[in-house]
């Protein structure tokens, strides 16, 4: 069995996006007719630019090889060019590809991943959710509003969920670390004060930010959010000011999850050596793929630190997702989206029920994708993944965000 076709789908949700303005959806065939399917989440560059980029990884590093070589592709990525160093758009077309090469072993087998991964540890993972706007809320009020924000929690926790995450901390900008103005600290408090009302201990509450403090603003904002017991204070600083993450963890008694934006075993163990985190939140469609996401739970459990795989994507990287959770000791949650299209795209094989997902039992990945529905919604836009604001934070009037991809103003 060898690699032989690639095909990539660039696919959009509906506004307002949740789940980012695109999806890179690739489609692997074997020589003998098997099909993986497989997620890059890569925001580096924009998609057009992007499908050459994976398109070369495969053909220079993958076309002709047995999908079981996973380990000899991603060395042969990983070393591309001279490097052996940490590449976020390289490792975010090899994540995909090395994920519908999971995909394709599993078919081939007749069983699920997570059982080619050592097996399932896990029945069910627990889930969590952002809080987004119930249809009676004024979708560009809700951002900014503390009540709403403890309806939509209330609502998830009827849902059966018992972890919600929200980000009402300001602007995350290009400038890298601000101190954060007091009235966005102010909201933040409002929010986790409204919430934890809310919900009580039922749920628990996931503080999100985006890297956009620096150490000694992280730190305010944490001591700040310290009175109601947020089970994560998520990436304060930007990510690659691991030595300064750890200050932050150290000063603040809420535990410090990263990960979204890092990539490969390389990042992740740095992160764990200098304590700053004890809550990886790998993305699988750019972090590596799913066997080196393997390791990094691996070195996790060494730190006694659990995982919590990010998900600001579509349902094919939440696939990968739940089947690494599946087959490891240090699972904390998995993060998911319920959207129409979402559930649509891969026809309803996997669903969270009671705030939990049941890992798949039929072969691969355990999905069904709706190819004619991928190809059916094409991104005509051009802005990328997602995007950080150019305008540094505002101190005089109010900070606001607007949650989702909305189309680029005119």
């Amino acid at each position: 069995m060898k690699l032989q076709d690639l095909d990539i789908i660039i696919t959009a949700p509906p506004a307002p996006g949740w789940g980012g303005r695109y999806w890179i959806l690739v489609k692997l065939t074997t020589d003998t007719g098997i099909t993986g399917w497989g997620e890059c989440y890569a925001s580096s560059i924009g998609p057009e630019a992007m499908k050459p980029v994976i398109r070369d990884v495969f053909e220079r590093h993958m076309l002709g090889e047995n999908p079981e070589n996973i380990e000899l592709m991603f060395r042969r990525a990983f070393s591309s060019g001279f490097t052996q160093r940490p590449d976020l758009t390289v490792m975010g077309a090899f994540s995909g590809l090395e994920i519908a090469c999971w995909d394709i072993l599993g078919k081939a087998r007749e069983r699920p991943v997570w059982a080619l991964l050592g097996g399932k540890m896990n029945d069910r993972i627990r889930a969590y959710t952002y809080l987004y706007p119930l249809p009676k809320h004024d979708i560009t009020a809700f951002w900014s509003s503390p009540e709403m924000a403890a309806e939509a929690a209330a609502d998830c926790v009827e849902r059966g969920f018992t972890a919600v995450k929200f980000d009402p901390a300001g602007p995350y900008t290009l400038r890298g670390g601000h101190m954060p103005a007091m009235n966005d600290i102010s909201m933040s408090v409002d929010f986790c004060k409204a919430i934890r009302e809310a919900v009580g201990n039922k749920a628990d509450l996931l503080f999100g930010t985006h890297g956009q403090f620096t150490t000694a603003g992280a730190i305010r904002l944490g001591q700040a959010l310290e009175p109601y017991s947020p089970l994560w204070f998520e990436e304060p600083i930007p990510p690659d000011s691991f030595d300064e993450m750890a200050k932050v963890a150290q000063a603040v008694r809420i535990p410090v999850a990263t990960g979204e934006r890092l990539t490969t075993k390389a990042e992740f163990a740095q992160v764990l050596k200098s304590g700053a985190a004890t809550i990886m939140q790998p993305a699988l469609g750019r972090a590596g793929g799913i066997w080196e996401m393997k390791k990094v739970a691996a070195i996790a459990e060494v730190y006694n630190a659990q995982m919590a795989p990010h998900l600001y994507a579509g349902p094919v990287e939440w696939a990968a997702n739940i089947h690494l959770a599946a087959s490891i000791p240090n699972i904390l949650m998995c993060e998911t989206i319920e959207t129409p299209f979402h559930d649509q795209l891969i026809k309803g094989t996997i669903r969270v029920e009671n705030g939990f997902i049941t890992p798949p039992e039929a072969p691969g990945l355990g999905i069904e994708v709706d190819e004619d529905l991928a190809r059916a919604n094409p991104y005509t836009d051009d802005g990328l993944h997602l995007q950080m604001q150019e305008a540094p934070c505002d101190y005089v009037n109010a900070n606001f965000f607007a949650g989702g991809a909305p189309p680029k103003e005119e």
